[in-house]
């Protein structure tokens, strides 16, 4: 699919900027949070070397995701973002903030909750189950669910304009005859 294809269907799909800004936090959030758990997985048995240290204490990745969205909290608080004047490109930079924000420190969920680090303990589980009630709340099936269904529409008819395959019809149903109905009652004329 060509980009100016694609940006055609973005464009039409998200006219309204708050299910645009929905979609962006919510495609962020999946996104952060499977990086997030990718590279904790990856150097698991690794020196992290992500890992931030200030004055002995190790600084979760949670700590960034709660300033991202104290930041962006007070940014909406304000207004930036939120009005139709002028301000989409704020929305969507702080709509993509969000998603980041809330990924990171859902991701680390467990540790908050249990005051200790468990992330690799049973407890730890809890992280990716509020993860995905979070995800469920902002999802991008729900918001961008419109877009999604136009992108995958889009994709299939390249490929089969690509591969000279056209849709079949579908098959005509049967066509049933009504039944005749007997009257039970006598016609009286008069």
């Amino acid at each position: 699919m060509r980009f100016s294809r694609f940006l055609a269907l973005y464009l039409r799909h998200f006219r309204d900027h708050r299910r645009e800004r929905m979609f962006l936090a919510s495609l962020s959030f999946f996104l952060t949070f499977g990086i997030a758990r990718a590279v904790v997985h990856a150097f698991r048995a690794h020196r992290d070397p992500f890992e931030l240290w200030i004055g002995g204490i190790h600084v979760h990745h949670l700590v960034w995701g709660i300033f991202l969205l104290l930041i962006v909290g007070y940014v909406w608080l304000i207004q930036v973002g939120t009005r139709s004047d002028g301000s989409v490109r704020m929305g969507r930079i702080t709509a993509v903030l969000y998603g980041v924000g809330a990924a990171l420190t859902l991701d680390e969920y467990a540790l908050w909750l249990n005051l200790r680090d468990v992330y690799w303990e049973r407890e730890g589980r809890a992280s990716v189950d509020m993860a995905i009630l979070f995800g469920a709340l902002v999802s991008a099936g729900l918001w961008g669910g419109p877009f999604l269904r136009g992108v995958v529409r889009q994709l299939v008819r390249g490929w089969r304009v690509a591969t000279g395959r056209r849709p079949q019809p579908p098959p005509k149903p049967p066509v049933i005859e009504p039944a005749t109905v007997e009257r039970k009652t006598p016609v009286v004329e008069h």
